[in-house]
């Protein structure tokens, strides 16, 4: 490591040590650089090798380098959805002792793509609102904790696919502020509106290059986050009045907040003096509900919405088990080992990279639904994921950074009805996913 080089960083690894920070990143060669899929940005970014994982170098100046690592470490701790901090590296110099930018080092997010990398010819309209739905989830997020972002884009953003939908993550985080009193309406609107038009500007980019569907409306996209935003923080944030005597309205309220995904800390109630009218006014602390309960029951950390549907699974398999009882931990470990682990470990090893293993689970639940519809019968599951692995994750190209060594296919038992259900320790004997079609 040369002399003058500095390494702000939690925890060094001994690989960061090794990358070559005297050499002018747009040199790096290709036994470093790994390819990937990356969205625009102003500055130079490449993904590299680090110790078998990725990680993102952002060359930078050594103030922006070191100001982003911050951010990024405080809206870490803040459990906002963003990339995680690796290193600051300043003080590089060449081979001559010619100064070299400063560096960002961040981990790169495992199935995660720029939105570019989400359509493979043209964006549809249907792609673009969840791309914006996602973002304006994200940027409510931000805001509830106080964040000001002043570069909101869709190439600031990465997404990682979540039950039909998106999940956005921030990516750039070098002109943000976190404000602790929380932000006024005037500067979540000037965010909303850097928003408005850099989507625009995005998509009327992608118009001119041929990338647009034909006849969808850019501007109307782009007004779609004034939208998605406005409805989401009115969710969240508006206080309601209703009849003393209806006061079923509180609990309605929960469960709408914990449908969307957020978690009440406490809820203000205010009541009039003759005491007919209630006022309720809830203080979200956390999103991510769903999240935090399949967490909770089965040590599957997955996004919001592929949460809520292995949930509702979950649910549904309680209700077809009737011995399982009402014991929630219980019927988690049973679905869990019967139902989800044989799915995701039926999948081919040459094709675990396609997708994460919960919308592999998903999808197979989405490809067995459309299949019983149009056989007009109930398709087993194992006759579903045979179909899914060979007519539609076979075709998809690989979101994940590194791929599994290719190996032969892990033998596990898949249910196929209530009936296959084996009773608690009991064996049952494991078989190719070939074998269940």
């Amino acid at each position: 490591m040369p002399a003058s080089l500095t390494i702000t960083a939690s925890s060094v690894d001994a690989g960061l040590l090794a990358l070559p920070w005297s050499t002018p990143l747009g040199e790096w060669t290709n036994d470093i650089v790994v390819s990937l899929p990356k969205g625009i940005s102003r500055h130079l970014v490449r993904f590299a090798n680090l110790s078998g994982s990725v990680v993102a170098v952002k060359e930078t100046t050594a103030e922006m380098a070191r100001r982003e690592y911050e951010m990024l470490g405080s809206l870490s701790r803040l459990d906002v959805p963003c990339v995680s901090r690796v290193a600051a590296i300043d003080g590089r110099r060449d081979a001559a002792g010619n100064p070299l930018p400063a560096a960002l080092v961040t981990s790169h997010l495992k199935f995660s793509l720029p939105y570019r990398a989400l359509f493979t010819q043209v964006l549809r309209p249907d792609t673009a609102t969840r791309l914006v739905d996602a973002l304006a989830a994200l940027l409510v997020r931000l805001h509830n904790v106080g964040f000001f972002w002043g570069d909101v884009s869709l190439s600031n953003t990465l997404f990682r696919r979540d039950a039909g939908a998106f999940a956005a993550y921030l990516v750039d985080a070098e002109t943000g502020e976190l404000h602790e009193g929380g932000l006024t309406r005037g500067q979540r609107e000037h965010d909303l509106d850097i928003a408005r038009t850099n989507i625009a500007g995005e998509i009327m980019d992608l118009e001119a290059g041929g990338r647009l569907e034909g006849g969808v409306d850019a501007l109307a996209i782009a007004d779609g986050i004034l939208t998605a935003y406005w409805s989401l923080w009115s969710a969240l944030k508006d206080q309601e009045s209703f009849s003393a005597n209806e006061s079923w309205h509180i609990t309605e309220r929960v469960h709408r907040l914990n449908e969307l995904g957020f978690d009440i800390g406490e809820m203000a109630i205010q009541t009039t003096d003759d005491g007919t009218t209630l006022s309720i006014q809830p203080k979200v602390v956390d999103a991510g509900h769903h999240q935090r309960r399949l967490i909770r029951l089965t040590g599957l950390d997955v996004e919001e919405n592929q949460a809520r549907r292995l949930l509702n699974d979950m649910d549904e398999f309680k209700a077809r088990v009737s011995r399982l009882g009402s014991d929630e931990e219980m019927v988690a470990h049973e679905w869990l080992t019967r139902i989800f682990e044989p799915v995701v470990k039926a999948i081919p090893w040459d094709l675990r990279a396609k997708l994460e293993p919960a919308e592999v689970f998903h999808q197979v639940l989405e490809h067995r639904w459309y299949k019983s519809q149009a056989l007009g019968r109930s398709v087993p599951l194992a006759e579903a994921l045979g179909s899914y692995v060979e007519e539609v994750l076979r075709h998809r190209r690989d979101e994940a950074t590194v791929m599994g060594p290719p190996t032969e296919t892990t033998a596990v038992p898949v249910i196929e009805s209530d009936d296959d259900v084996p009773e608690p320790g009991t064996e049952t004997q494991a078989l190719d996913w070939r074998d269940l079609v």
